[in-house]
């Protein structure tokens, strides 16, 4: 089997690219990673070569290309059934990708006017009209998955729908948006990941700068 080649952008500011990153290496899912550092506002012509959309992240494996997040975590689940990218339960699965859905569809609000910066400095801004219940529902979430599972992560251990949440972590963290203490102690625990915790370094280590209005 040819190797799976993972495309991203910078690790401080791109909430897509880390998605399938901490999935596929919480995992345990083997792929090579290569950085396509953005080039605002422009964009990077080298994302048009790599990837149909023109954007990242983007999977290649041998001749196939596989964009999008949630798609190129639905394919590496595939290609290792054993790896526990998805819950065991088809009921838990269910709800899963219900809730992954939502993440991929949703939240434009929170999106929109807190963008994912891990080297911000942390504090509160003025937010848009929205936010709030985003943030609500986003809270929701993951009270009732963790209640139904047990925890510590959404469906017990880490999944693809953990995944899919990793950048709100980093948005209610930076942002100072939560205050809630089951919310809180989920944030704790995905931050306690070494998957988490090798994305965070490597983006504070990065040396590029990106102005916030043009994430």
């Amino acid at each position: 089997m040819e190797g799976l080649v993972l495309y991203i952008g910078n690790k401080n500011y791109s909430s897509w690219s880390l998605r399938p990153w901490i999935g596929l290496t919480a995992a345990g899912i083997p792929f090579e990673e290569r950085l396509i550092p953005f080039d605002f506002a422009a964009g990077n012509p080298l994302f048009r070569d790599i990837s149909p959309t023109g954007r990242v992240p983007v999977l290649h494996h041998g001749a196939l290309r596989v964009w999008e997040s949630l798609s190129i975590m639905e394919y590496a689940a595939e290609l290792f059934p054993d790896a526990g990218l998805w819950p065991e339960d088809v009921g838990d699965r269910a709800m899963a990708r219900s809730i992954s859905m939502e993440m991929l569809s949703g939240f434009r609000a929170l999106r929109n006017a807190c963008p994912m910066n891990i080297r911000r400095e942390k504090g509160k801004i003025k937010l848009s009209e929205g936010v709030g219940d985003d943030v609500r529902r986003i809270e929701e979430i993951w009270r009732d998955m963790r209640r139904r599972s047990g925890g510590p992560f959404l469906f017990g251990r880490f999944s693809a729908a953990d995944a899919m949440y990793a950048p709100v972590v980093s948005r209610f963290d930076v942002y100072d948006l939560v205050s809630n203490e089951d919310t809180l102690e989920y944030m704790s625990v995905v931050q306690s990941h070494t998957a988490w915790i090798a994305w965070c370094e490597a983006a504070k280590a990065e040396t590029w700068i990106v102005p916030e209005d043009e994430v």
